[in-house]
Protein backbone atom coordinates (compact mmCIF):
# COMPACT_ATOMS: atom_id res chain seq x y z
CA UNK A 1 0.00 0.00 0.00
CA UNK A 2 0.96 3.67 -0.96
CA UNK A 3 2.57 5.65 2.23
CA UNK A 4 0.67 9.00 2.49
CA UNK A 5 2.21 12.13 2.11
CA UNK A 6 1.23 15.87 2.44
CA UNK A 7 0.30 17.61 -0.33
CA UNK A 8 3.56 19.64 0.11
CA UNK A 9 5.58 17.08 -0.08
CA UNK A 10 4.05 15.80 -3.26
CA UNK A 11 4.44 18.78 -4.65
CA UNK A 12 7.84 18.90 -3.85
CA UNK A 13 8.27 15.82 -4.67
CA UNK A 14 6.79 15.94 -8.25
CA UNK A 15 8.97 19.12 -8.59
CA UNK A 16 12.02 17.04 -8.43
CA UNK A 17 11.12 14.33 -10.69
CA UNK A 18 10.03 16.83 -13.07
CA UNK A 19 13.36 18.13 -13.16
CA UNK A 20 15.19 14.77 -13.41
CA UNK A 21 12.66 14.11 -16.82
CA UNK A 22 13.21 17.44 -18.55
CA UNK A 23 17.20 16.46 -17.64
CA UNK A 24 16.97 13.15 -18.86
CA UNK A 25 14.99 14.55 -21.59
CA UNK A 26 17.27 17.25 -22.87
CA UNK A 27 20.22 14.33 -23.29
CA UNK A 28 18.12 11.86 -24.59
CA UNK A 29 17.31 14.84 -26.88
CA UNK A 30 20.84 15.54 -27.87
CA UNK A 31 21.97 11.93 -28.63
CA UNK A 32 19.37 11.19 -30.52
CA UNK A 33 18.87 14.60 -33.31
CA UNK A 34 21.47 16.97 -32.29
CA UNK A 35 24.61 14.75 -32.80
CA UNK A 36 22.85 13.41 -36.09
CA UNK A 37 22.52 16.73 -37.12
CA UNK A 38 26.36 16.73 -37.40
CA UNK A 39 27.07 13.04 -38.38
CA UNK A 40 28.80 14.14 -41.78
CA UNK A 41 31.39 16.69 -40.24
CA UNK A 42 32.29 14.17 -37.41
CA UNK A 43 33.22 11.84 -39.98
CA UNK A 44 36.84 13.60 -40.74
CA UNK A 45 37.65 11.96 -36.98
CA UNK A 46 37.69 8.18 -36.84
CA UNK A 47 37.22 5.97 -33.32
CA UNK A 48 38.24 2.54 -33.71
CA UNK A 49 39.07 2.65 -37.16
CA UNK A 50 35.02 3.75 -38.48
CA UNK A 51 34.57 7.52 -38.59
CA UNK A 52 33.05 9.21 -35.69
CA UNK A 53 29.78 10.43 -37.25
CA UNK A 54 28.97 6.95 -38.33
CA UNK A 55 30.50 5.89 -34.56
CA UNK A 56 28.04 7.85 -33.19
CA UNK A 57 24.79 7.08 -35.28
CA UNK A 58 25.05 3.34 -34.80
CA UNK A 59 26.56 2.67 -31.28
CA UNK A 60 27.60 6.05 -29.66
CA UNK A 61 23.45 6.99 -29.08
CA UNK A 62 22.71 3.51 -27.97
CA UNK A 63 25.14 3.41 -25.72
CA UNK A 64 24.11 6.80 -24.03
CA UNK A 65 20.70 5.59 -23.76
CA UNK A 66 21.17 2.75 -21.55
CA UNK A 67 23.67 4.29 -19.55
CA UNK A 68 20.81 6.89 -19.45
CA UNK A 69 18.16 4.50 -18.14
CA UNK A 70 20.21 3.53 -15.18
CA UNK A 71 20.86 7.10 -13.92
CA UNK A 72 17.80 8.18 -14.40
CA UNK A 73 16.53 5.01 -12.22
CA UNK A 74 18.97 5.66 -10.02
CA UNK A 75 18.28 9.43 -9.35
CA UNK A 76 14.66 8.51 -8.89
CA UNK A 77 15.44 6.26 -6.80
CA UNK A 78 17.39 9.00 -4.60
CA UNK A 79 14.39 11.59 -4.98
CA UNK A 80 11.47 8.46 -3.36
CA UNK A 81 13.86 7.66 -0.80
CA UNK A 82 14.59 11.62 0.01
CA UNK A 83 10.74 12.17 0.37
CA UNK A 84 10.28 8.28 1.95
CA UNK A 85 8.17 6.83 -1.08
CA UNK A 86 10.67 4.60 -2.24
CA UNK A 87 9.97 1.28 -3.03
CA UNK A 88 11.24 -1.86 -1.15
Amino acid sequence: MAKQITPEVGRAHWAKTRNLMFTTLGVWAFFSFFIHFFAIPMNALVLFGFPLGYYMAAQGSLIIFVLLIFWFCSKQNQIDEEFGVAED
